[in-house]
């Protein structure tokens, strides 16, 4: 839309007797505006206090001429919200700077700020300053350095150079004032000095300080006197403001903040004369208050959403999955819409007010903002309050994550139980000293706010004794547990869900041994949710922060799979989606990982070697990997290639050939995927399918490759190829690949020979082999290996169904209809027992009754004749294509 600044300058003569008067006064800016050069108007500016000794008066005319130029070209659409709050808050910065560097120079002549530092907090760290703001800056100093007479003491004189600075900025004169400064965000602000030295500050953010103090360094920023200083203190209590492991009792006590300041509001709950825009219920706190309740939850593990300004931290939140895209849109539209409305009322008289005029005061508002009257800028602004209080509304009632209304543990946990006067006694002294993590008064209050229920928690699990076992390992192996006991008392259907863990299902129970924050994942609804698309999950895995480390990019890697595989292994014993989601969500995530560890493996391998001009590095997937249905303890089956000439050689200061680059190369993606870290191990890797199988080289050239499959690879190999799908590497690259697999699996065999090959091969298996228990979905006869057997027979044969997914080609293969159910009972069988029976055997009644739930099946027993039906169906396809029984017993 074009500016219009004639009807901009009309408006702000009529209804805002601040800017008429500021019009009168700055007669070479007006004519500046009146012509409609904005830009030149904002350049002249600077100059209102050129040539002024007095650094008070010269910001007071440089203020005043700002708020003029920027006021006039927002009315006219000139320029957007974002230039008027970032050009507001670099005056703050500049103004602030300048006030430091004069107090300092009046006291010790022609020395530098260095050594006083200034903070920005609140709408002026985010560089969201509105027109009639305060600043609430954080004055500190290093003793060290800080400029000051022979005679002074460095708290004295820092505290003298305080007051000088708000004086400066503060004090209003026949040119009114600067900005109000309000120190009160410093630490403990009723006892402390105006200036802190750093090491009290550091001190106190890393031991004693407040949740609201948390929130308020969100938008933290070095802006004045010693920037560089400033920056470090920020880096140094980074940890602090952005932790790893959550602080469920701050982020509990920020929402408690919260909803006491809707509740102290005493004006009408909709917009209407007396509503604060600011502090009204869908006002701008609650879409600021949104957002960094999120980034507190999130930040810490997320550096990608540590984002200052409130459109991008929504924006981020939107990006990552926190949020929806939608509540981000509806809220950021709201949040710039109220922003404007703020301005205007603010614009009027230079007052700092949020609140709605009433009557006469109310239409000259909303004329100025271009509306007809009072009751049609009503409207607006209703339509910016509501999607805010909505969202706002849901993230207070956001207290816990609940086990699915209908999940199999419901009926038992309502059972009114209580733990054996044995195991109780057990419980009670987890408390006697022990436990290194149960022994703070801090700890032992948070635990015995939780100890009833979660003693009636481990009376309802399955098996009791275990449960309370389990649960005193987990205590052994942490080093603080005072974090778990308020998350369970924050969020009391987290007990449930983290009792399950523990007792139904042994490989999360070991995880969260190991790694207790895998928790955190829990806090909200999302966690029942099944994860985005591979792009997504990479995109999770890149997300760092400046300067980190390829041993940080590693760590990235495995905090978001292992938190990611976490959630979805909780969603198998939850029942809370389907088995077959959840395996290509697993394999998505390996997915994931691997792109994310091969591009930073070869970053890192290239900063020495180099790199190869027209090769690349391709990882095949094969088996469950390649066929994209993970299990959670399933291995990466991976062969590794490369294109281009294995004569070539790299370019880097230590240059390789080809053939040795690749495979120093691969062995290095292996070890990111493998080799515990800080974080942990991510996955076995499995390359013994390569060419020539262990024997062979770790990565082959794709010419090579092709070689070994059409002149030595045997039949098993082929089999193998039929569950093959390139997975890293450029479009050009991978259709080589598929070029060089087509080619490969459409060879014409006789069928005898396959036959026997297939059967003899299946026979060496079974004998080497066996089943591990009754529940073995993969390995019992007629199970899902002998399905397998059977496709792969088909597609060899026939050169038909040519899927790398088993349930894709059993659509083409007509000779198999029918298995497709079998296979997908078997495969949700599969998903399940890896977690609720991972030695097969028969497990208790409740993994019985999840399995029974996972596959469908009203009950166990149900389950057991279906999976028998199954593999009879599959041993009758055997028969008929083999001639051979299989024995099912």
């Amino acid at each position: 839309m074009e500016a219009d600044w004639t009807h901009a300058l009309t408006r702000a003569r009529d209804h805002a007797p601040f800017l008429e008067r500021g019009l009168e006064r700055l007669g070479e800016i007006t004519v500046l505006l009146e012509a409609g050069d904005g830009e030149a108007a904002l350049a002249l500016v600077k100059a209102a206090g050129k040539g002024i000794d007095d650094i008070g008066l010269a910001l007071r005319r440089e203020k005043r001429a700002l708020g003029l130029v920027l006021a006039i070209g927002d009315l006219a659409g000139a320029f957007d919200l974002d230039k008027v709050m970032r050009e507001l808050s670099l005056f703050a910065d500049r103004a602030l700077h300048r006030a430091i560097a004069a107090a300092i120079s009046r006291r010790v002549e022609g020395a530098s700020p260095d050594g006083m530092i200034g903070l920005a907090l609140g709408k002026h760290g985010a560089g969201e300053l509105n027109y009639s703001s305060d600043i609430d800056p954080i004055l500190l100093y290093d003793p060290e350095t800080l400029p000051r007479r022979e005679r002074d003491e460095p708290g004295e004189a820092a505290q003298r150079y305080a007051r000088e600075i708000v004086r400066l900025l503060s004090q209003v004169t026949s040119e009114g004032y600067v900005f109000r400064v309000d120190l009160r965000l410093r630490p403990a602000s009723e006892v402390s000095p105006l200036a802190i030295p750093l090491d009290a500050a550091i001190t106190h953010y890393e031991s004693s300080a407040l949740a609201w103090e948390r929130a308020a360094f969100i938008r933290a920023r070095a802006c004045a006197g010693d920037i560089a200083a400033g920056e470090a203190f920020l880096d140094h209590i980074r940890p602090f403001v952005w932790r790893r492991s959550l602080d469920f009792g701050a982020i509990d006590e920020v929402r408690r903040l919260t909803r006491r300041i809707r509740e102290k509001q005493s004006g009408p709950r909709e917009p209407a004369p007396g509503y604060n825009v600011k502090l009204g219920r869908g006002g701008i706190r609650e879409i600021e208050f949104f957002a960094q309740t999120h980034q507190l939850i999130h930040g810490g593990r997320d550096p990608s959403l540590r984002n200052k300004r409130t459109r991008a931290a929504l924006d981020a939140l939107a990006a990552t999955g926190r949020i929806g895209a939608d509540d981000a849109a509806e809220l950021g539209k709201s949040y710039d819409g109220l922003r404007r409305i703020e301005h205007r009322l603010q614009m009027i008289a230079d007052q700092q007010t949020h609140t709605l005029p009433s009557g006469e005061a109310l239409d000259n508002a909303a004329r100025l903002d271009g509306f007809a009257d009072g009751a049609a800028w009503l409207g607006h602004i209703t339509k910016l309050t509501a999607p805010v209080a909505t969202c706002y509304d849901a993230l207070l009632a956001e207290d816990e994550i609940s086990v699915p209304a209908d999940s199999p543990h419901l009926e038992a946990s309502a059972k009114k139980a209580q733990l054996d006067p044995e195991l109780a006694e057990r419980v009670s002294q987890w408390t006697d000293g022990r436990y290194p993590p149960l022994r703070s008064t801090a700890a032992l209050s948070a635990f015995e706010a939780i100890r009833p229920k979660l003693q009636r928690s481990l009376a309802v699990s399955p098996e009791p004794a275990r449960a309370v076992a389990r649960w005193e390992s987990l205590l052994e192996r942490m080093t603080s547990a005072i974090n778990l006991f308020r998350l369970l008392e924050a969020r009391p259907g987290l007990l449930q869900l983290v009792a399950d863990c523990l007792t139904l299902a042994p490989p999360l129970a070991d995880a969260i041994a190991r790694r207790p924050d895998l928790l955190d994942t829990l806090i909200d609804r999302s966690a029942l949710d099944l994860p985005g698309s591979r792009e997504d999950l990479a995109a999770g895995m890149r997300r760092g922060e400046r300067g980190d480390t390829y041993e940080d990019r590693l760590d990235r890697i495995r905090i978001v799979t292992g938190e990611t595989r976490f959630a979805l292994g909780v969603q198998v014993i939850e029942a809370a989606q389907d088995p077959l989601d959840i395996a290509a969500a697993l394999s998505r995530v390996a997915e994931a990982a691997l792109e994310t560890a091969q591009s930073a493996a070869e970053e890192e391998f290239a900063l020495r070697h180099g790199r190869i001009e027209s090769s690349e590095l391709v990882v095949l997937g094969l088996g469950r990997l390649g066929g994209g249905m993970l299990t959670y303890a399933s291995d990466l089956d991976i062969v590794y290639l490369f294109t281009g000439s294995h004569e070539a050689t790299s370019d880097g200061e230590r240059p390789l050939g080809a053939t040795l680059y690749f495979n120093r190369l691969a062995q290095r993606v292996s070890a990111a995927l493998s080799v515990p870290t800080a974080e942990g191990a991510l996955y076995e890797v499995d390359t013994r399918l390569r060419p020539q199988g262990a024997q062979g080289p770790l990565a082959v050239s794709l010419e090579s490759f092709e070689r070994y499959q059409l002149e030595d690879a045997w039949t098993w190999e082929h089999m193998a190829l039929t569950r093959a799908r390139a997975l890293t590497g450029s479009e050009e690259a991978r259709q080589a690949i598929d070029s060089v697999l087509a080619k490969v699996l459409c060879r014409t065999r006789e069928e005898g020979d396959l036959r026997a090959a297939l059967l003899k091969m299946r026979g060496e298996m079974a004998a080497h082999k066996p089943a591990k228990g009754p529940l073995d979905a993969k390995l019992l006869r007629g199970g899902l290996v002998d399905l397998e057997f059977l496709v792969h027979f088909l597609q060899l044969r026939d050169r038909m169904g040519l899927a790398p997914r088993i349930e894709e080609a059993l659509e083409e293969l007509h000779e198999l209809e029918g298995l497709a159910e079998a296979h997908d009972l078997m495969t949700r069988l599969l998903v399940g027992t890896r977690l609720l029976a991972p030695d097969l055997a028969i497990p208790g009644e409740a993994p019985q009754a999840i399995l029974a739930r996972l596959c469908e099946e009203t009950d166990f027993a149900s389950l057991l004749g279906r999976f028998a039906d199954a593999r009879r169906q599959v041993a009758q396809r055997w028969q008929a294509l083999f001639g051979e029984t299989l024995e099912l017993d």
